[in-house]
């Protein structure tokens, strides 16, 4: 009896280890953005889920998103679901390019995210800064940027969901963002290539924010090699580093692709996507 209360407790942390972490994709780095296609291409590949996302933004008041028509959204929940996939995140990445902190018709776009959210039963929402609403190179826009994602951590709280926010920012700066925001609605979506190309350190960077302030992970750095062959990354320490603050959640693939094969997809995320299950699950 004792034996088999042994092997129980072992497969009990066995499970609880696999799904503690979990390993996804995003459509649009799959060069399918809100294409059916990402979905089986995400299970052919063997991760767990997937991020969507909103689609362009260019000059419109809101994104271009198919995912607000009914019929629509429920053909990707109901693949998603017969694949056995998980829809992780919505992606706002128009914001990549555009002014988060200059728009006039923000509300109207992050309102929208929001209610896709809520239809397809998403808890977290990806939010660039982007190049436009840099706080690093441009402390003058902290004000706008503070008061906006004020007005969105209302909307989120409301809403039940959480916006992670992607800054060039260090961690203990953002740190303070998060304070000055005040909404627990408001996280950080970390990204590892951001400290690393400013020469900071990742593992105290992730330690600094803190279990509570992270909402997911874009586990990846600059094109250049697969994250197993990345010298910039000690992937086991980043387990360790999370293990220890006691974090679960997504880990997301962003980039890392081969440089001498940057358009194979297929090959690129496959690679990424194994290691990353055998470190982490």
């Amino acid at each position: 009896m004792r034996f088999l209360l042994i092997l129980l407790m072992i497969a009990s942390q066995g499970l609880a280890q696999t799904t503690r972490y979990k390993v996804g994709l995003i459509d649009l780095m799959l060069l399918k953005r809100q294409k059916l296609g990402a979905i089986t291409l995400t299970q052919q590949i063997g991760a767990d889920g997937l991020e969507l996302d909103m689609g362009g933004l260019g000059k419109r008041p809101t994104f271009e998103n198919q995912l607000a028509n009914d019929s629509i959204r429920q053909v990707f929940m109901d693949m998603a679901k017969e694949l056995k996939l998980e829809i992780c995140s919505l992606a706002m990445t128009g914001y990549y390019a555009q002014s988060f902190c200059g728009r006039e018709e923000y509300q109207q776009s992050i309102r929208d995210c929001i209610k896709t959210m809520k239809a397809m039963n998403v808890k977290v929402a990806f939010l660039p800064l982007g190049v436009q609403c840099d706080l690093k190179k441009d402390p003058s826009i902290r004000d706008s940027v503070v008061s906006r994602l004020k007005v969105a951590g209302k909307m989120a709280e409301e809403a039940g969901v959480v916006i992670g926010i992607e800054t060039a920012l260090s961690a203990k700066e953002e740190v303070a963002l998060l304070k000055e925001i005040g909404s627990p609605a408001i996280q950080i979506y970390f990204n590892f290539s951001n400290p690393l190309k400013e020469g900071r350190d990742l593992y105290k960077e992730l330690k600094i924010l803190g279990k509570n302030r992270i909402c997911m992970i874009h586990a990846t750095n600059k094109d250049g090699v697969w994250l197993e062959k990345d010298p910039e990354i000690d992937m086991l320490k980043v387990k360790k580093t999370l293990d220890k603050m006691k974090w679960s959640g997504w880990l997301i693939i962003e980039r890392s692709r081969d440089a001498s094969k940057p358009k194979d997809v297929k090959g690129n995320y496959s690679a990424n996507t194994a290691y990353l299950k055998k470190i982490f699950q």
